[in-house]
């Protein structure tokens, strides 16, 4: 019963036109009709008023919409004496903001599951150095601190961000990262909340808070999604007035040719806008959906018409177009260094870095059995390296420019192709230069070829890397212009000036975040919790896969495509029915009931932005040195990894 309160309350002028409906049909019946038309006017008058009221706030707005042929509809119909067919419009008109409801939510499925999901409370051990006590004590998830030890049990949210403390552990990531498999973690692994844990409870310590933690950051940006005023609006005002003068027009000229007012009342009924005001904000909405649950969250509507429009593609590389996890291949100690000091006192530095050579480094000094030192000092020079006071050494870790502006004797090294290196400087000395290895993404050459074959005219390298490497890794997957050693300043001028446009920029990282906001589009690979980035991007990937920015421009594709399809079924039905009614064969109360079967028509059509073509960059089993194999889709090979040697 509760239930349907709820629903006769969430459409109001449904259930009043409804009532007003039957009061009118019992009042002809009792012969009253005098009684019925004056109530069915004034409900009917008010209708308009208020409809009027909305209308100008648009046009203060600056938005003419296609509320006008509504309006004129129900003046028609009352002018003619149809009242019962304007009672129907105004249930149509009430009755699709229903449906549009209703489909919304369908669309909205997937965004909003996120939402619901949201952990809420987390089991805090009592006494977490007592490994064999599970006493815990409830709390908010928000109030979890950095340390605090959890007990998730089976089947639970894990409710922020933290490390396995159990032996190993299996966890559903599929909400997070897009992935139907359950993984498995060992200790000392990171547990992302939002993850459902598997059969087995297991204990965390938490490594950020709530508010920090991955989970919470995918919810704030469906959130933005969610909330952000998509282009479908725009969409169908842009049908607005040349639909409002065909209809006007073809209404007109029945009621000239005939000579009967009723025809201009007849033809108006089938032009009210449903259609062209429903559909296309439901296939928007079916293509944020779709986008969720293959692990993209992007951020309005309007990202969505940028992705199905563009025309050049930017890269970063470190992290983007290879895999971001850098293996430390060589130390080239200077003369009077040793190469494990270096190391040392490099990886103990690059603690306070956020680059990611910087984990190659420290977990290289790790293997290593390598002690790293805290620094009484530390401080980072964005994209260019990091300086600390390691023991009473001040060491300086970071590009070979900046490193020479402070070393003179720096020399640089000669690399070989894919390496990458980290420049060290102790105490104002050149102390010699890392080497690292980072392969390309198995995925990367086949996702630059997909975007050339579908539209992309342009596509660039931008990274702040070295010139050799950058070619080197350019050449590998396709890319033949390339922009090397630039500042976050210099890919934001690069990036402004692409042409043609819109640009497409893939990136991660703190360094990131402001080419990825002055971008057309901005897409962040978010899967390693890049925060900067996720809030400066457009869109976040959640799984760590090149291959979803083919995702993500494929579904803005097939969504705008199926939005525009939905309006032109609704405008070519219309005006073919309104041809129809020009000759008097469909009434003012049947072309009002046949707008019902439009408007569903279409809003079904609009749902197929939930789905659509396959997207996905099919994987070949072939493991090959470097050739593309055919695949169901479009196919691509892994290469083998580089060999680390020790240094």
């Amino acid at each position: 019963m509760s239930r349907r309160i709820r629903l006769l309350t969430r459409y109001p002028v449904i259930t009043a036109t409804v009532i007003v409906g039957i009061v009118v049909l019992s009042l002809d019946l009792a012969e009253l009709d005098r009684a019925s038309r004056w109530l069915a006017t004034l409900y009917v008058s008010a209708i308009i008023v208020w409809t009027l009221i909305g209308m100008i706030r648009d046009v203060m707005h600056g938005r003419v919409g296609l509320d006008v042929l509504a309006v004129v509809a129900m003046v028609a119909t009352l002018a003619v004496g149809e009242y019962v067919a304007s009672l129907i419009i105004v249930l149509m008109l009430s009755g699709g903001e229903a449906l549009e409801d209703y489909a919304s939510r369908r669309a909205k499925k997937e965004l909003t599951a996120l939402l619901d999901r949201s952990p809420q409370i987390a089991h805090v051990i009592v006494h977490p150095a007592d490994t064999s006590s599970d006493e815990v004590e409830d709390a908010a998830a928000d109030d979890v601190r950095v340390g605090d030890v959890l007990l998730v049990r089976p089947s639970e949210i894990v409710p922020v961000d933290g490390v396995l403390l159990s032996d190993s552990g299996s966890f559903d990531e599929s909400s997070l990262t897009g992935e139907s498999m359950p993984v498995s973690r060992s200790a000392g692994e990171d547990v992302l909340s939002g993850a459902i844990n598997g059969s087995r409870a297991v204990r965390i310590r938490a490594v950020r808070k709530s508010s920090d933690s991955q989970y919470q950051q995918i919810v704030a940006l469906v959130r933005d999604a969610q909330e952000s005023r998509a282009p479908v609006v725009r969409l169908a005002d842009r049908f607005a007035i040349p639909f409002t003068a065909v209809s006007l027009v073809i209404a007109g000229a029945a009621w000239g040719l005939s000579g009967d007012p009723t025809r201009f009342a007849e033809v108006l009924v089938l032009a009210t806008p449903c259609p062209l005001l429903i559909a296309a904000p439901v296939a928007f909405l079916g293509g944020l959906s779709r986008a969720a649950k293959a692990g993209i969250i992007i951020k309005g509507g309007a990202v969505i018409e940028q992705l199905a429009r563009v025309r050049s593609a930017a890269f970063d590389k470190t992290g983007t177009l290879t895999q971001g996890q850098p293996t430390l291949v060589e130390v080239r100690a200077a003369d009077g260094f040793d190469a494990d000091e270096v190391l040392r006192l490099a990886a103990s530095a690059e603690q306070y870095s956020s680059h990611v050579l910087a984990e190659g480094i420290r977990r290289a000094a790790a293997d290593r059995g390598l002690e790293i030192d805290a620094a009484t000092e530390a401080g980072e020079v964005a994209t260019n390296g990091v300086t600390a006071m390691i023991d009473g050494r001040t060491v300086v870790v970071g590009k070979p420019a900046y490193i020479a502006a402070l070393a003179p004797d720096t020399v640089r090294a000669v690399l070989e192709a894919g390496h990458a290196a980290a420049y060290v400087a102790i105490d104002g000395r050149f102390a010699g230069v890392l080497i690292l290895a980072d392969d390309v993404r198995p995925e990367s050459g086949a996702v630059v070829a997909w975007l050339r074959r579908n539209g992309v005219e342009r596509v660039v390298m931008l990274t702040g890397d070295a010139r050799a490497t950058a070619d080197s890794i350019a050449g590998e997957i396709g890319i033949t212009e390339v922009h090397a050693e630039l500042l976050p300043p210099e890919k934001v001028h690069l990036a402004a000036g692409l042409r043609p446009r819109p640009v497409l920029m893939v990136g991660d990282g703190v360094n990131d975040a402001p080419v990825l906001a002055a971008a057309d589009i901005g897409i962040a690979m978010g899967a390693k919790g890049a925060t900067a980035a996720g809030d400066a991007a457009d869109a976040v990937i959640l799984k760590d896969s090149l291959a979803k920015v083919v995702d993500a421009v494929a579904i803005g594709r097939h969504t705008l495509q199926v939005a525009y399809t939905a309006i032109w079924i609704g405008i070519a039905i219309s005006i073919a029915l309104m041809l129809v009614a020009t000759t008097g064969l469909i009434p003012a109360v049947a072309g009002a009931l046949i707008q019902e079967l439009v408007d569903l028509a279409t809003i079904l059509y609009a749902l197929r932005a939930l789905t659509g073509p396959p997207t996905r960059l099919a994987l070949s089993s072939t493991v090959t040195s470097g050739a593309l194999v055919e695949g169901e889709d479009v196919a691509f090979a892994v290469r083998k990894p580089r060999r680390s040697f020790p240094g």
